[in-house]
């Protein structure tokens, strides 16, 4: 049985709504009231935020608080790449999205000869760069991080030469260059992109399971597919954005999109894809209990986090 580890990272500083960071806590909540055992069984490690900033004015035009998000990017790579040395495998709980770039970076660093997938299940592409970005919200931004893709093609701003910087040291976190080919991702669920991200899934034929496509073809033989379009990675990561969820269902999210997936369905998703042994970390992100009196999302969200570490451990 593989040996896991919680990565709890707290930051919301590159979302464009706040609340973010309580989604962990959230989703704690969420377990008190199913009377589960979940946080006591397996042992944390919380990562430091710097959402003091949030307090002040963003210096970055379109890398909003960037210099804090550089910071926190920098220990969750050092935290998930610490625990895959050790053989661990890292389920990450996180806020904005803009930390995924980290925990892609620590993969990376920790096996820098073998090659990475991602599986990205979410209603976005993230895939925006402070060249292209329409908001300056990092979470759109994990992506070209991961892969280093500036998109200077579609470029839409002009940046500062300390914004280019910083991009530029954020896109060196772990190790200089990209972490993964653009041509490593799957998407599924993906239904809000703008014209400059439509451009980089176009240019590198990025696979888009639609949640019509999903609910056609049924989850196992999506699951099917994904993997085999990453057949040639020795190594595969899976995010899940709740918001890829149905708004019906995704009330408590920051950035929630019509015509989603249904919860049994990205239940099914998860605990179908992580079987695949090549899989190395899981994470979820984007839950906020601030848009929500109910705590539904936190409840949904903790219910697809069992279920998933259930999968990974009955099938390792």
């Amino acid at each position: 049985m593989r040996k896991i580890r919680l990565v709890e990272v707290r930051s919301e500083l590159a979302a464009g709504t706040r609340g973010a960071s309580l989604g962990i806590d959230a989703m704690k909540v969420a377990s008190l009231g199913k009377h589960s055992d979940f946080f006591l069984r397996f042992q944390p490690i919380r990562v430091k935020n710097e959402n003091d900033l949030l307090f002040q004015e963003p210096k970055f035009k379109n890398a909003k608080y960037g210099e804090g998000v550089f910071t926190v990017l920098k220990r969750v790579c050092d935290a998930v790449s610490d625990l895959r040395a050790e053989g661990l495998f890292p389920i990450v709980l996180a806020g904005d999205h803009s930390t995924a770039a980290g925990t892609i970076a620590g993969i990376k660093k920790a096996d820098p000869d073998k090659r990475l997938g991602a599986i990205w299940i979410d209603a976005h592409a993230d895939f925006h760069s402070p060249y292209t970005t329409p908001s300056g919200n990092m979470h759109g931004m994990p992506l070209a991080m991961a892969t280093a893709t500036d998109n200077i093609e579609c470029e839409q701003n002009d940046i500062e030469e300390e914004t280019e910087a910083l991009w530029e040291r954020i896109k060196s976190i772990g190790m200089r260059g990209p972490k993964m080919k653009p041509e490593d991702i799957v998407f599924i669920g993906v239904r809000d992109t703008e014209p400059e991200e439509d451009y980089l899934i176009k240019k590198h034929g990025i696979k888009n399971f639609t949640t019509a496509e999903v609910t056609e073809k049924g989850v196992q033989q999506v699951s099917k597919e994904a993997m085999e379009i990453l057949k040639d990675c020795d190594q595969i990561y899976i995010s899940f954005d709740v918001d890829s969820l149905d708004t019906s269902i995704s009330v408590g999210t920051g950035t929630p999109v019509p015509e989603g997936l249904t919860k049994e369905q990205a239940l099914e998703l998860n605990i179908e894809l992580i079987k695949d042994k090549r899989v190395c970390c899981w994470e979820i992100v984007e839950v906020n209990p601030t848009l929500d009196t109910e705590n539904r999302m936190a409840n949904n969200a903790f219910e697809i986090l069992e279920a998933t570490t259930a999968s990974l451990i009955q099938n390792f």
